[in-house]
């Protein structure tokens, strides 16, 4: 077993306090696992404000349901999201701008497809690299300015993507690939290889985050990845079948957080951690080393690579300006 999901087991879990009186927060893949934990937590420390972003409104209605009953001073809404579609997750936000103001944004919509191979029709990419890595990409880039537009009234934006401790001990091989978006688009099979595919795109997160850090000021928005450690309770590897399904449910029982206990990583990475956490990696409650492919030479420039064809992937979306405008506020 990976020594990163043994010190997760035996990390201390703990609680923070921070105060979110005033505060608007929206969190994606927020009606199950740990994404709705955090919805369930976020009001109990005074926000004001929670946009749940689902895939499903019928179901993110459910699940809002007995969360605005036990806190009715909480405004809370169920916003549809679907990360397989660059064109809701524009629409999103579009919508987001309506908003008086968002103060912190949680992405933690991310999918794990197991041993079953899926191409995206709309975007003809692997839908665990699409979700996981180009949506929250697009989705990062679209959140800035509002996330800046409330920062000179007061404290930064925040903006925490959910990373992942296996990331830590991926490999990485295609590393070398040119160009490199294409071939995550490769046929996989087999228990290793999703689970390999699935480390990686999170290493493509903090790759990306880390790159985002150096385009931001983090007295506009704050952004960092936090690693949740192995949490049980999730329908993360929904998909794994064979023996994979069989390890992640052994390694749950043994190894794991309850929903939330992770949550309360999220509350403490976008609502504590401070400047200090920009641009970093923050797990087991402290900013951490990135995985050690990002130190190489070959990581540093898979790095560039992955940022210049990323901004090429997303150009249709004016992300380019996006990034010009930061520069201007």
């Amino acid at each position: 077993m990976p020594k990163v999901i043994l010190r997760s087991a035996r990390t201390s879990n703990k609680q923070v306090n921070p105060s979110l009186s005033g505060k608007t927060l929206l969190i994606t893949g927020s009606n199950s696992g740990i994404g709705l934990a955090c919805a369930q937590i976020v009001p109990t420390l005074g926000l004001s404000r929670l946009i749940m972003a689902v895939r499903s409104v019928e179901k993110g209605e459910v699940a809002a349901a007995p969360i605005r009953k036990e806190h009715p001073n909480c405004t809370i809404e169920v916003w549809g999201l679907d990360m397989l579609s660059y064109p809701s997750i524009q629409a999103f936000s579009e919508r987001c701008k309506t908003l008086p103001k968002l103060d912190m944004a949680i992405l933690n919509a991310g999918v794990g497809s197991g041993s079953i191979f899926h191409l995206n029709p709309s975007t003809g990419h692997e839908e665990t690299f699409q979700v996981n890595y180009l949506s929250t990409a697009l989705l990062s880039l679209l959140l800035l300015p509002i996330l800046a537009a409330r920062s000179p009234a007061s404290a930064p934006g925040r903006l925490t993507i959910v990373g992942s401790g296996t990331a830590l001990f991926a490999k990485f091989e295609n590393r070398n690939a040119v160009p490199l978006i294409p071939s995550f688009d490769t046929p996989i099979s087999g228990f290793a290889a999703a689970g390999e595919r699935y480390g990686t795109t999170k290493i493509l997160v903090m790759m990306f985050m880390h790159k985002l850090s150096e385009f931001v000021r983090a007295d506009q928005v704050v952004i960092n990845a936090v690693g949740p450690g192995l949490t049980s309770g999730t329908s993360l590897h929904r998909e794994f079948t064979g023996p994979g399904k069989y390890i992640m449910a052994g390694m749950k029982k043994v190894a794991s957080r309850t929903p939330e206990q992770a949550a309360w990583t999220y509350v403490d990475a976008v609502a504590v951690h401070g400047k200090e956490s920009h641009g970093g990696f923050i797990m087991f409650w402290e900013v951490c080393p990135f995985p050690s492919v990002m130190y190489t030479n070959d990581g540093k420039r898979a790095m560039e690579r992955l940022w210049k064809e990323t901004m090429a992937e997303l150009e249709f979306a004016g992300v380019e300006g996006i990034l010009d405008s930061m520069k201007k506020i």
